[in-house]
């Protein structure tokens, strides 16, 4: 997970969108990277934050959810920007409610939150912001896909090139890496694909995974007969 916050005065939201800050994701990988240097050279500074896959296995453990997770790093951020106000992107169609979970975590901040749905295709700071995620999150994807030899795509669960490499490691890995976030339903999807096509698993794929979806099928038929 990368999470990122640029940090500048509000006069430089016209020179934001003067050189072509918009929405990431509307935007190509080369243009990205050029506009995240010139992001750069322009604003006051950028905080990026990464959280690594293993650390989200752990805070899932705790019982601490993806939400509550990006709403801290999101809080870590406007904590160090020691801005007076912050515009954020809310996760999931309440506002409202992820303003709370937000606040929940800034207690003693005087900075004012304006949260919303899709501020980054409305406002170029959340737009930058957007834009120097997406170019830090995709030099981490590129330097993984040579530490592991493998072109797994995007990293996201449309790629069938990502799902190719998540079975690869059901099927070929004896240890689970600890980079692949293993709390996520596309896992859980692929696994039990794979044992419906009578491919061989490692043990700790039956064991942590299908063991796990076991448990939930369990509990579920044990709380309606409750």
């Amino acid at each position: 997970m990368v999470i990122a916050g640029v940090v500048g005065e509000k006069k430089l939201w016209k020179e934001l969108k003067k050189i072509g800050v918009k929405d990431s994701k509307i935007l190509t990988p080369r243009k990205r990277t050029i506009l995240c240097k010139k992001i750069e050279n322009l604003v006051e500074t950028t905080i990026v934050v990464r959280v690594q896959p293993c650390r989200i296995v752990y805070y899932k453990k705790k019982g601490i959810n993806l939400d509550e997770v990006e709403a801290a790093k999101m809080a870590e951020i406007i904590k160090i920007s020691k801005a007076d106000i912050a515009y954020v992107d809310a996760l999931g169609q309440n506002p409202r409610r992820f303003r709370s979970l937000l606040s929940s975590y800034l207690k003693d901040e005087k900075c004012k939150l304006v949260v919303g749905n899709h501020l980054d295709e409305t406002n170029p700071f959340v737009a930058a912001a957007s834009i120097v995620a997406k170019v830090n999150r995709d030099e981490s994807i590129e330097s993984l896909k040579k530490k592991v030899g493998f072109d797994f795509g995007v990293g996201y669960s449309h790629d069938e090139r990502t799902r190719e490499f998540i079975r690869r490691i059901m099927t070929r890995e004896e240890e689970k890496p600890r980079y692949v976030r293993w709390h996520w339903s596309t896992i859980e999807d692929i696994a039990n694909e794979l044992v419906e096509n009578r491919r061989k698993v490692k043990p700790w794929v039956r064991k942590e995974i299908l063991g796990g979806i076991q448990k939930k099928i369990k509990d579920f038929f044990r709380k309606k007969k409750k």
